[in-house]
């Protein structure tokens, strides 16, 4: 189905030039990838930043545009002593993991004046609370006019390295994985997070024993768990598929609403119609309404934390969306890292996954390059993936490294606000 699908979205959607702003493909590397991209079409749609330096080693940070309007936003932030990263897979809309990119980490900030600069699982949490609370906040002032922002939410992903030490915080499922050299000097893959998805039975049994009077609290459709039987489409990809529908047949719509639309994450910022019954949605959103009202929060923006003393064998951190992880296994992800040069390496793992998705729909990854955004999303998500090098060597000594503020998909890089610690 999806190679005939690729055939026509290929005829219909044609690549143009003017998507080649943002300087999106390169801007210092110097790997093997260079001469293999000088022969053929580059990628439009990935931004990277190749490799910075951080307080205790280099990070590479990549991210690739799917939907019409890309869903994912992302930041690393460097202090003298610390690093902060964050990764927001958004879903229904840009609008929850922008708002999170735009006040998470200044909510830590906050919590760590308070606390006299010592971060602690605690401040994490109150800073994940804080984001959840001022977007339910926006909700509340804008429903009015954008009913639909209270089913816009996302995951989101943070770790931050205070003085050899990581912590991390998660909602949904994006994942952190550490890289580790085990026995016989081998890398070896630890996921640091938990999905939070309905897909694992774990998550499914938690979220029946929260609602034991809720049959339908997650239902298994056209062979998918689905929280609460419920498609979470997005706004841009309607868009998306109404112009195929113009373009092509009646029948591509209707075989394309199939593609992984499914509201399957537990945890989440945002999606307030699902936590709050004032912000339930009528039947005139049809998507989204639901049979009766909510006794309780379907979903919660409680992270799952994890704190970790950095030791000599731990080598290398990703963090990513889980549109990485859809392709690639946690140990084929780190012996990627382990085995090639650090810079571009963000942007390698992206490629690899772009790769095995255009396998995947019997297309090579050059033709999936002419797929426009929008169409890009019937073959894969939106991707970010920051890499992050620790060097024992800077844990011990401090290293001088610039304060700066990088966000995902955007050419700017200001100065951060991690002073204080």
């Amino acid at each position: 189905m999806f190679s005939w699908l690729a055939r026509i979205a290929l005829a219909c959607w044609r690549p143009v030039s003017r998507y080649a702003r943002m300087n999106k493909d390169y801007n210092n590397s110097n790997s093997d990838e260079l001469e293999e991209d000088s022969f053929s079409l580059r990628d439009s749609l990935l931004w990277c930043r190749d490799l910075e330096k951080h307080s205790c080693g280099d990070f590479s940070f990549a991210v690739v545009q799917a939907n019409e309007i890309i869903e994912d936003h992302s930041q690393v932030e460097t202090g003298k002593d610390a690093i902060f990263v964050g990764v927001y897979d958004g879903h229904g809309g840009p609008d929850a993991s922008r708002f999170i990119s735009d006040h998470l980490f200044q909510n830590l900030i906050t919590g760590l004046a308070r606390a006299n600069g010592i971060i602690s699982e605690d401040i994490l949490r109150n800073a994940f609370s804080a984001t959840e609370d001022g977007f339910l906040a926006l909700v509340r002032r804008s429903c009015g006019i954008k009913p639909l922002i209270a089913a816009i939410g996302s995951c989101c992903l943070v770790g931050v390295i205070w003085r050899g030490t990581l912590y991390v915080a998660n909602l949904g499922d994006s994942r952190a994985v550490i890289g580790y050299l085990g026995r016989s000097n081998k890398i070896v893959a630890e996921q640091l997070t938990r999905d939070h998805n309905a897909s694992i039975e774990e998550v499914r049994q938690e979220l029946r024993s929260l609602h034991p009077d809720d049959s339908h609290i997650v239902v298994m459709k056209h062979g998918v768990w689905r929280i609460k039987g419920i498609i979470q489409f997005d706004v841009g990809l309607h868009a998306t598929v109404t112009a195929v529908f113009i373009c092509v047949l009646t029948v591509v719509c209707s075989l394309v609403f199939a593609y992984e639309l499914v509201h399957q994450v537990s945890r989440s910022i945002g999606d307030a119609y699902l936590k709050r019954p004032e912000f339930s949605l009528d039947p005139s959103f049809p998507r989204f309404h639901l049979s009766e009202p909510i006794r309780r929060p379907v979903l919660t923006a409680e992270p799952s934390l994890c704190t970790r003393v950095l030791q000599p064998s731990d080598k290398f951190l990703i963090f990513a969306s889980d549109g990485l992880w859809e392709h690639l296994t946690n140990q084929q992800a780190v012996e990627i890292v382990s085995n090639s040069p650090r810079a571009g390496i963000a942007r390698r793992l992206i490629k690899t996954a772009l790769n095995e998705a255009a396998r995947k729909r019997e297309m090579r990854y050059d033709d999936l390059k002419k797929v426009d955004k929008g169409i890009r999303r019937f073959f894969h998500d939106d991707i970010t993936v920051v890499v992050i090098f620790i060097d024992q060597e800077s844990l011990s000594t401090k290293m001088p490294v610039l304060e700066q503020s990088v966000k995902g998909f955007a050419d700017s890089i200001g100065p951060s606000n991690f002073n204080i610690l």
